[in-house]
């Protein structure tokens, strides 16, 4: 629809406003809700659009609809019985978030794992960045129009998820990680199917780069579509890949270490234009970053325990002890039924998560369930610019912008 000026409605040479016209003029605006249940928001996102033809000129995001109040029930049990809930907040990378949680309770209390526990968790971490990216790279490009590098992609996937379950016994809510280790060792031999997945990887990502890099329409739909400055990104408190492809260098694995992440060698992607494109080749290149952390780990995995021995009131005891000492026997009880000790204070983690920062910030008032915690959800934050980002773009572009910032629900409403 071409925009109808009040110029043009203007009648006889007093340039009075015909009531008929005035009512033309205000029937060019469209409102429109895309959401809350539509395959282009990724989840129950709803937008409320004001559409002047096919463009739009105001675009509100509106959350809710997936409430839980995490955080409130946190407050209700124990800090292990919570992991599972942590697989519920970005459920695209569950191992990834039972980590930044554990750690978070850990350095609240004072706990420090073995080398080998910390390997592990890095580990799981990257695998859970790899299939986080794998399934927001295809969707992305179905987003776009183009089905067949989903097919690659959830393949790969599909790869993981078999691994995840060799490891915790579980494919999608994993809940592997315990405060002051994880559930129990990786088994005989999983090391192995890691490394070959590992090197079967790349020849897929290829296939999706020849279908998706140099693609006329893809490129056509996302370069200069979406574009978000450094200083925007930084001002919405963007993270992650978002963040990165806005040309900012931060990624906590690097400038704030954690789990050892120090020891290995990396790049950080970095993107230069801050469009919808940079953010898919960024999410490219760390699929190919991760790869090569998990290949040092492999090559040099750490001998030892892979939980805190130490940690008494933190951490139950093997089975096997449980079973033939009254010692560790109480200890399991303790901890089962009043939760791991944690003394008095607080403390703010933030993990390098898949979508972005996940943080933590927990208050304790001592013994074993929070007194108070509030999750830092890095989709939230992401999704804060989509008011200001959406207006100016096509009715047609709103999908694939919201595909390019790659946000899971399940975190944004906690």
């Amino acid at each position: 629809m071409s925009e109808v000026t009040f110029k043009e409605v203007q009648v006889g040479d007093s340039g009075y406003r015909d009531a008929v016209a005035e009512e033309r003029l205000n029937s060019e605006r469209m409102a429109l809700n895309v959401g809350p249940s539509h395959p282009t928001t990724h989840g129950v996102l709803r937008l409320m659009m004001e559409l002047n033809g096919d463009l739009i000129e105001k675009c509100e995001p509106v959350l809710g609809y997936l409430h839980r109040g995490d955080e409130k029930i946190a407050e209700n049990m124990t800090y292990n019985q919570f992991v599972p809930y942590t697989d519920r907040l970005d459920y695209l990378s569950p191992l990834a978030n039972n980590v930044a949680y554990a750690i978070a309770v850990e350095n609240l209390a004072g706990v420090k794992v073995p080398e080998r526990c910390e390997a592990i968790r890095v580990m799981i971490c990257e695998m859970a960045r790899i299939s986080s990216h794998l399934l927001g790279m295809g969707v992305f490009g179905m987003d776009a129009g183009a089905w067949t590098p989903f097919m690659y992609t959830f393949t790969e996937r599909e790869k993981l998820y078999t691994l995840f379950e060799e490891l915790t016994g579980a494919r999608f809510t994993t809940s592997f990680t315990r405060i002051g280790g994880v559930a129990r060792d990786i088994p005989e031999g999983w090391l192995q199917k890691v490394s070959r997945f590992c090197e079967e990887l790349p020849k897929a990502i290829e296939e999706v780069e020849k279908l998706l890099t140099r693609n006329r329409i893809f490129l056509d739909r996302t370069e200069g579509v979406g574009v978000i400055s450094s200083s925007d990104a930084l001002a919405f408190g963007l993270t992650g890949p978002n963040l990165r492809a806005s040309g900012v260098d931060f990624d906590l694995r690097k400038d704030k270490p954690y789990s050892g992440y120090e020891k290995y060698d990396f790049e950080v992607p970095i993107g230069t234009r801050g469009d919808c494109y940079d953010r898919y080749l960024v999410r490219i290149e760390e699929v190919r970053e991760s790869l090569k952390i998990i290949n040092q780990l492999i090559d040099d995995f750490p001998a030892g325990s892979w939980y805190a021995e130490d940690a008494k009131k933190i951490f139950a005891p093997p089975k096997e002890k449980i079973m033939t000492s009254m010692e560790e026997l109480i200890q399991n009880f303790m901890i089962v039924t009043e939760g791991p000790q944690v003394k008095p204070g607080e403390i703010y983690f933030e993990a390098e998560n898949p979508k972005g920062a996940l943080g933590f910030y927990i208050v304790s008032k001592g013994g074993g369930v929070p007194y108070r915690m509030k999750i830092r959800a890095p989709s939230f934050c992401n999704l804060s610019i989509l008011e200001k980002l959406a207006p100016g773009h096509m009715l047609a572009d709103i999908t694939v912008i919201l595909g390019s910032l790659d946000f899971v629900m399940g975190e944004c409403d906690r």
